[in-house]
């Protein structure tokens, strides 16, 4: 029996010392699931406090083992050297991806669902987190950056409230400008750009180089509309009796006075050809990280106005304050169903490969 007091007496302040730290480490845990439901960008706090709370635990639970002071010492030095070495390895990346990260999200260039070029690589961002940022690539592929990549370089963001898209080809010096700067114009307006504008960009030895602008609204449709606009570049010339073929070819196969415009042709799947859009296929995963950052918006919205409601609701009385109580009433059902809704489009995207 004494053996047995013996050892509890011993080991009671280890026990208390586990026990304690691993219902911190549960309260903590629903406290902090709790708070970001709905809010993707606070996951990487919530993993920080929990391996804080976890590291911290560990300590103190070898400080309370009943052993000499100087096992106790060894142990902890031994710890610390093992956390220098790893920290100090890694501090270079680690670190600087961390920072580059955080300015990231203070600047706020951009966001998940826009569209982003750096490096020479073009894609529609579809995650960004503190030490990397997921972007979709032209050809649907994933492509993971390093924050230190974007913080270094020069990063081109397509704007959303519209962007300029345009188109070139070089004609010989035998067609007046005029005509075809008419020609170029007509191709935009019906590629439904808006402001459309035309410069002469070089005089060749052979051709003058022309480039059209013009401005699209709707930028989800950003390479399906240049796809477009140089197809309606094409008819627009051909229907103005414009030859699109460079002097350089007729001074290596000499073809008379052939004229080389194409024939008129009808399909029947004109307007589906016109419509189509292949960002669908390609930005799939972008468009719904997209989604997910506008529910994000909504709910800080949201939020805002039961704030407010709260604030209200302290100055009300009799039926003011009852209206204002099922106001909030509705608001708090609607942030929940927005609150699920992020999580369920979060749950699926993450098993989105």
């Amino acid at each position: 029996m004494d053996i047995i007091k013996g050892i509890l007496a011993n080991w009671y302040t280890t026990v208390i010392t586990a026990f304690f730290f691993y219902v911190l480490y549960i309260l903590a845990k629903k406290l902090l699931e709790r708070q970001a439901k709905g809010k993707t960008d606070k996951a990487l706090i919530k993993s920080i406090i929990l391996f804080s709370i976890a590291f911290i635990g560990i300590i103190s639970v070898i400080l309370a083992l009943p052993m000499d002071p100087e096992q106790k010492g060894q142990i902890t030095s031994l710890i610390g050297i093992v956390l220098s070495a790893v920290l100090g390895l890694s501090s270079t990346t680690f670190i600087g991806n961390a920072l580059a990260g955080i300015a990231l999200k203070m600047r706020r260039s951009f966001k998940p669902g826009d569209f982003i070029e750096v490096d020479g690589i073009f894609g529609r961002v579809t995650e960004q987190g503190l030490f990397h940022t997921e972007i979709q690539t032209i050809d649907r592929d994933l492509t993971t950056l390093p924050n230190m990549t974007l913080a270094s370089n020069s990063v081109k963001v397509t704007r959303q409230s519209g962007t300029i898209i345009s188109a070139e080809c070089s004609l010989g010096y035998d067609v007046n400008r005029l005509k075809i700067e008419e020609a170029l114009l007509k191709a935009a307006e019906k590629c439904g750009l808006k402001d459309p504008f035309v410069h002469i960009l070089t005089l060749g030895d052979f051709s003058i180089v022309y480039k059209v602008h013009g401005l699209l609204e709707n930028v989800k449709s950003i390479l399906s509309a240049k796809s477009r606009l140089t197809g309606h570049v094409i008819d627009s010339l051909h229907e103005a009796g414009i030859e699109i073929l460079s002097p350089n070819f007729m001074n290596q196969k000499q073809v008379g006075d052939t004229v080389f415009i194409p024939k008129k042709y009808r399909t029947k799947n004109a307007a589906v050809l016109e419509e189509s859009n292949a960002e669908d296929v390609i930005f799939d995963k972008a468009e719904e990280a997209g989604k997910i950052e506008k529910r994000k918006e909504l709910l800080a919205e949201v939020e805002e106005k039961i704030k407010k409601g709260n604030e209200e609701l302290k100055s009300a009385d009799g039926q003011q304050k009852e209206k204002i109580e099922k106001k909030l009433e509705k608001t708090k059902e609607l942030k929940e169903k927005i609150t699920d809704n992020i999580d369920k489009k979060v749950d699926e995207l993450d098993n989105t490969n």
